[in-house]
């Protein structure tokens, strides 16, 4: 399991920082990545042996190509790719007119488009590498919840995604989803309702950490007979709610 190169993208913060710290504790080379925060993600590339940093934003043209060429000049392979980068917008469900285009197309350029074109650009590499492709989704895509409805569209469609993909690249390339509940993260740091929802009403009782979710997505991308699956890591929240 060790010595793969993998690439997580988001990665100075939250979960893709705890993922991208667990795949190097097992001896992966690991790439940081973030389109912000470069400071950061030099910082943990140069505490994280082997580790590099590469700063690029999917949501640009070009990013994702700009990013996965850099990935291989300098690590020469890629093994694992990790497509956790995202955004959002937090936006009252039923405000239907603050959900305009803009917020859509801002929503959509990151979580969907990025995510696909990341896949496209690293597919001859994780080809090559007989590698995996794990997204990150959110159970906002699975139930009618999440921070906007924009934002829940757009990991939806990141789910089914995953499953078209899983179908088409196969047997090279395994790919699948976990799809994180609440964690808490910087995102979700003033988000006390649902925090207090989580600690009294989910079988788990608390809400999710980053290691969590890292440590699922870890193990999803090393596991041979696993693809076109969406794993949903919410504490059982999603049983009560």
């Amino acid at each position: 399991m060790s010595g793969r190169v993998v690439l997580v993208t988001g990665s100075t913060s939250g979960i893709g920082r705890a993922t991208a710290l667990r795949f190097a504790a097992r001896g992966d080379v690991v790439v940081f990545n973030s389109s912000r925060s470069p400071e950061e993600g030099a910082r943990l590339a140069a505490a994280t042996p082997g580790a590099h940093y590469v700063r690029a934003s999917i949501g640009e043209d070009g990013g994702a190509e700009q990013l996965v060429a850099e990935v291989l000049e300098r690590c020469g392979r890629l093994d694992v790719l990790v497509n956790n980068a995202g955004t959002t917008r937090a936006i009252a469900h039923r405000d239907l007119a603050a959900a305009d285009a803009s917020v859509w197309r801002e929503i959509f350029e990151v979580n969907v488009f990025g995510t696909w074109a990341l896949c496209v650009a690293a597919m001859d590499a994780l080809r090559t590498a007989h590698g995996a492709i794990v997204n990150v989704g959110s159970i906002a895509g699975v139930r009618p919840t999440g921070s906007s409805i924009p934002y829940a569209a757009s990991k939806a469609a990141v789910h089914h995604l995953t499953v078209l993909l899983a179908k088409t690249v196969g047997p090279e390339v395994r790919v699948n989803a976990v799809a994180p509940g609440l964690v808490d993260t910087p995102w979700t740091a003033d988000w006390a309702r649902a925090r207090e929802r989580a600690q009294t009403t989910a079988p788990l009782r608390r809400s999710g950490q980053p290691e969590d979710i890292a440590e699922v997505i870890v193990d999803v991308a090393g596991h041979a007979y696993l693809t076109g699956q969406v794993i949903v890591v919410d504490g059982g929240l999603g049983l009560v709610s």
